[in-house]
């Protein structure tokens, strides 16, 4: 009975502390300063095209791969709280031949909003990586703000012919960094 008493004793302790307090007044206005700064990475797009597929029935051929939907700015939260963009580009070439790369943004009517192209040189041995950024603020950031679509156009340029049994890629890597205000 002894030690019900004590531990009676002890539980009524600390519930009394438990309902001791001390508490100041909150000052709520200060949520009204509040700013957050958050930034994300994502990938952007990605391809790998092989030598041999710009080599259509024995004939050269530029590849051009459609418009994709690019629908990002469609939500209110990137419309409104986005202020900066970056986009990173990556372009390795492993092909005996020189390209340009293009990235084509596209509004709804399918006007050109922005148009980033990358030339590539040939392979000639050596490792061959192109890097390349876009950086969108202010107005430019307003008007990619309007893009729905993004179309990939690779052109090849003269060289060394290609034929079925060349050898080598064209890659293409890359990723978007969102800087956001949210007030």
């Amino acid at each position: 009975m002894k030690s019900y008493h004590h531990n009676m004793f002890f539980r009524l302790i600390i519930v009394a502390v438990l309902f001791c307090s001390c508490a100041s007044d909150l000052d709520f206005d200060q949520t009204k300063d509040l700013r957050l700064e958050p930034v994300i990475v994502a990938n952007l797009t990605y391809f790998d095209v092989k030598a041999n597929a710009f080599v259509d029935n024995g004939t050269e051929q530029d590849i051009f791969f459609d418009a994709k939907d690019f629908d990002v700015f469609r939500d209110s939260f990137f419309r409104d709280n986005l202020k900066k963009v970056e986009f990173n580009f990556e372009v390795e070439n492993t092909i005996s031949r020189a390209y340009i790369v293009s990235l084509v943004f596209l509004d709804e009517n399918n006007q050109v909003i922005h148009d980033t192209e990358i030339n590539v040189p040939a392979y000639v041995g050596t490792p061959n990586s192109v890097k390349h950024t876009d950086v969108f603020e202010n107005q430019t950031l307003d008007l990619l703000k309007k893009s729905v679509k993004l179309e990939i156009r690779i052109t090849m340029l003269s060289g060394v012919p290609l034929t079925t049994d060349s050898l080598g890629n064209l890659k293409l890597r890359s990723g978007a960094t969102l800087y956001f205000e949210i007030k």
